[in-house]
């Protein structure tokens, strides 16, 4: 009987944010979080399955920026102390919580004894989570791919072939020295493909990528089998694609599981709802009111209001978990048994991509699903779960089809990342690369104090690239601090210019910008000189 193949693929990225000169910065909260609400709960459901001899098998992109965080030594630093505190809050909820009442102090106590577990693995890690990450890819149960350097836009760096090569083979070294070995498959930064990226690839090893639907529904032939099947690019490399399905069950505003009323209220919080003298030890320094974790309320119904939310039931939330993780996959029984029918028997390939962060982060109960789902997937006869070397290795002939010009994202096509509130940093960008690349290839014999400012111009420039930044210009969340992480890395790399073209280095400047922008300790600036 032939079988569906399930393939989960979670892209795991946060921006390289790194405030040493600071004792706590607001945006290294997002690291925090993710950490401790995202990554960390699903390294432990990766255990429990194992320990319970669950198949499991999924893909995950750990984003350059992502592992060079979790090896930075201040920001490891900075967590232990973020989570002392969180924990001290949790043992004053305790208290609080006795006399307000049993749901709350209920969850109170449970805060308190995941915050220490979460802290006791961290340290038993030694803050190394993509080590951890990669035991499991030992085991075969995870395939880790990489990333473009920074998460750079690549569609819009197209006309600078220098550009896209580095933010390509930067990210494929970024993978090695963390990793420990060659990347297999790549995450290109917000699932952005235009053709002529795949030679980009094929140069660099890199064996398959991913696209939205749209992708594939609109490639040169159109496939044959629509999104349900890898198909390769002329270059040679493998195409996965998105399943619109799967999307819409997980992803979906209006219908996704992750809106169900039994599930936490993601904004309802104690940094807001408790009194300012209360709170502030845990909050940003600045006295800003943030999201501290600790959360009492779910979602109850989108009628209510923030303030007339029902107190949340972890138990309760629980039950959901099981229910939607047992539907996804009967849903999935029967999308196999459909497409088996239509395909004549040949193997649908049913490829789910999301942001890691959607699980555990935004849907705190994500990570139970991601186990519960497995579970129930375990015992389904249609379909198990593979990785994309997997799939791949059980192809025998594939279909050859140039896929077209996509992104995920708002309408699919480019314009959440150029549009009119962030346009303006695209001839900057552009600007920063030529001189990059023309001072690559003068400066190339480079050594000591020059080569050391040219690798840091290098660091400058992929930093300023992240798409992160334009991003959030379009979506109105943190803008000003995306202006100006734009602005800022622009200006240290005309800066740093001028110096090494005036012979006039500022040495102690220079070890400043190398530790506060640290990432990529190893980058070699003459990247931007080779030939393509």
């Amino acid at each position: 009987m032939n079988k569906g193949k399930f393939i989960l693929m979670l892209h795991a990225h946060l921006p390289f944010i790194n405030h040493p000169d600071f004792p706590q910065f607001m945006e290294e909260r997002w690291l925090f979080e993710g950490i401790t609400e995202t990554y960390i709960p699903l390294l432990k459901v990766f255990e429990r399955l194992e320990k319970d001899g669950v198949n499991f098998k999924l893909a995950m992109s750990i984003t350059p920026p992502l592992m060079e965080m979790f090896a930075n030594k201040d920001l490891k630093r900075k967590y232990e102390g973020y989570m002392n505190k969180l924990i001290e809050l949790a043992d004053k909820e305790v208290e609080r919580t006795k006399n307000e009442n049993a749901l709350k102090h209920k969850m109170a106590k449970y805060y308190r004894e995941d915050y220490g577990n979460i802290l006791e693995y961290f340290n038993a890690v030694d803050g190394d989570l993509t080590k951890a990450f990669a035991y499991f890819q030992s085991k075969g149960n995870l395939q880790i791919i990489t990333c473009n350097a920074t998460h750079g836009f690549l569609p819009l760096m197209m006309h600078i072939p220098q550009n896209v090569n580095a933010q390509i083979e930067v990210g494929v070294n970024a993978y090695e020295k963390h990793v420990g070995q060659k990347p297999d498959g790549i995450w290109l930064a917000e699932c952005g493909y235009e053709p002529g990226l795949d030679k980009y690839l094929k140069r660099h090893g890199l064996s398959f990528f991913f696209v939205d639907s749209h992708g594939l529904w609109f490639g040169d032939p159109a496939p044959a089998y629509g999104v349900y099947r890898p198909v390769m690019t002329e270059e040679g490399v493998f195409v996965f694609a998105r399943d619109p399905e799967s999307s819409q069950q997980i992803w979906s505003a209006d219908v996704g599981y992750p809106g169900d009323s039994r599930y936490r209220e993601f904004y309802r919080d104690i940094g807001f709802d408790r009194e300012e003298d209360y709170i502030k030890p845990y909050i940003d320094g600045s006295g800003e009111r943030c999201n501290t974790g600790i959360k009492y309320h779910k979602i109850t119904s989108k009628e209510n209001d923030l303030n007339s939310k029902d107190l949340y039931d972890i138990d309760e939330a629980h039950e959901a978990v099981k229910e939607h993780a047992r539907d996804f996959i009967n849903k999935k029984r029967d999308q196999v048994t459909k497409l088996l029918k239509e395909f004549d028997g040949v193997s649908p390939v049913i490829t789910a991509p999301f942001d890691a962060e959607l699980f555990g982060h935004w849907w705190y109960e994500g990570p139970l699903f991601i186990e519960q789902m497995f579970r129930e997937m375990n015992e389904a006869e249609e379909l198990n779960p593979y990785t994309p070397r997997e799939v791949i290795d059980t192809i025998d002939s594939v279909q050859i089809v140039t896929p077209a010009s996509s992104t995920w994202g708002a309408n699919g096509y480019n314009e959440v990342w150029l549009n009119g509130s962030n346009e303006w940093i695209y001839r900057h960008l552009d600007n920063a690369a030529e001189n990059m690349i023309n001072l690559a290839s003068k400066h190339y014999q480079a050594k000591g104090l020059q080569e050391r400012v040219l690798n840091q111009m290098a660091r400058e420039l992929l930093l300023a690239q992240s798409s992160d930044w334009a991003f959030i210009m379009t979506t109105g969340t943190t803008v000003e601090y995306a202006v100006n992480k734009t602005k800022t890395h622009l200006n240290r790399f005309r800066e740093l210019k001028k110096e090494l073209e005036n012979d006039n280095i500022d040495e102690n400047k220079l070890k400043t910008l190398e530790w506060i922008d640290s990432i990529f300790d190893d980058i070699d600036f003459r990247v931007y000189a080779k030939e393509i």
